[in-house]
């Protein structure tokens, strides 16, 4: 985090006079960071199923017309196959290049977010929190215990407490912001705010094709929702949150 202190009068400056200011790791030749964070040795991987097997099908006009905030789930389970298909429609790859080419865009091509997920309902895995990985297309296990997976509940605050206690899957969005910072220096922080948009419209128009509701979540407490899925809120640190479940 090089960067905490920019202006809005910074950001109103013409984009390519402030870009030629700043020494961006990019520009001085560093290496640009991994795009996905590695697993540890050992790390237990969990297969999901490939976008080629994916069979759901609606109308994009639909899925606009009908997509809105849904706060009340039923007690359903979404099934791994549901679940893939909304992973890969936030984060997934859709050719070879492991960088630029996503579902979503990103300014850059830098996708500075991690996605972990609070699971409670899903068929064929065990409650608890995991991290996917788009590169492999698999899910990384942070923790397979139903006590880590409730602690979601008390992360939010009471606003959002009954969509956290009913929802089959919580979605978290991590940002690594160096990601971005190494390309775009202090533009990154903007950047990384427009990118997480992309990603939970996403979310929501997913959904709308496998009979599932979607509610963002910007109310939470940091340190809470930080420590539940391990990161250290410095260099990776939670920026959004999407509560998912079946609906009537």
């Amino acid at each position: 985090m090089k960067y905490k202190n920019f202006s809005r009068d910074f950001l109103r400056c013409d984009f390519e006079e402030g870009w030629s200011k700043w020494p961006t790791d990019s520009n001085k030749g560093v290496p640009m960071p991994m795009p996905q964070k590695a697993c540890a040795l050992g790390d237990k991987l969990i297969d999901l199923v490939a976008p080629i097997d994916f069979k759901f099908d609606i109308k994009l006009q639909d899925a606009i017309k009908n997509r809105c905030s849904r706060r009340e789930f039923t007690q359903g389970f979404l099934t791994l196959k549901e679940l893939s298909f909304l992973l890969w429609s936030t984060q997934g790859i859709i050719d070879g290049d492991i960088t630029a080419h996503r579902t979503v865009p990103s300014a850059n091509s830098r996708h500075p977010f991690e996605t972990y997920l609070v699971i409670r309902r899903v068929k064929d895995l065990k409650p608890g929190v995991y991290r996917y990985l788009p590169i492999e297309h698999k899910l990384c296990i942070v923790y397979d215990d139903k006590e880590q997976a409730e602690k979601i509940s008390t992360s939010c605050f009471e606003i959002n407490s009954s969509q956290m206690q009913n929802a089959a899957v919580v979605f978290i969005w991590a940002a690594v912001p160096y990601r971005t910072e190494w390309r775009a220096g202090p533009y990154a922080y903007k950047f990384i705010a427009i990118d997480a948009g992309h990603i939970c419209q996403n979310l929501y128009l997913a959904a709308e094709a496998i009979q599932a509701g979607v509610c963002a979540v910007a109310a939470y407490e940091q340190q809470a929702v930080d420590n539940l899925i391990n990161v250290s809120g410095k260099d990776e640190f939670a920026v959004y949150l999407a509560t998912v479940g079946k609906i009537a």
